[in-house]
């Protein structure tokens, strides 16, 4: 019986936290995907032309989605920025306030490691 390596998955807060790395692993696997059926190319008229043909408009898709998705997430991030400098404009020092407030969380935080 052969044992599998157990393959670390991260956690919902990783990928949460972090959408450019994650956009650009699926950049990446489309662009290995395409590769890999690219190099079947050699092989017309087999069966495999028909799964190929398929995997390509399947990808086709994936790019407009991913693209699409990227687009909302950078609309959201501009929204968001100019929500915070908006806010940082009106009430100075309650902005200063705040990031006091988190910055002694996050070093009372770090500190009990």
């Amino acid at each position: 019986m052969t044992s599998k390596p157990h393959l670390a998955t991260p956690d919902h807060s990783e990928i949460n936290s972090n959408p450019e790395r994650l956009m650009g692993d699926f950049k990446a696997l489309i662009a290995d995907a395409e590769a890999l059926i690219n190099a079947t190319a050699d092989r017309e008229g087999s069966p495999i032309d028909s799964i190929r043909s398929k995997a390509l408009e399947t990808l086709a898709s994936a790019k407009e989605n991913l693209l699409s998705v990227e687009d909302a997430i950078s609309d959201k991030a501009k929204v968001i920025a100019e929500g915070a400098d908006e806010f940082v404009h009106r009430k100075p020092w309650e902005a200063v306030g705040v990031a006091a407030g988190l910055g002694l969380l996050i070093g009372l935080l770090v500190s009990r490691r």
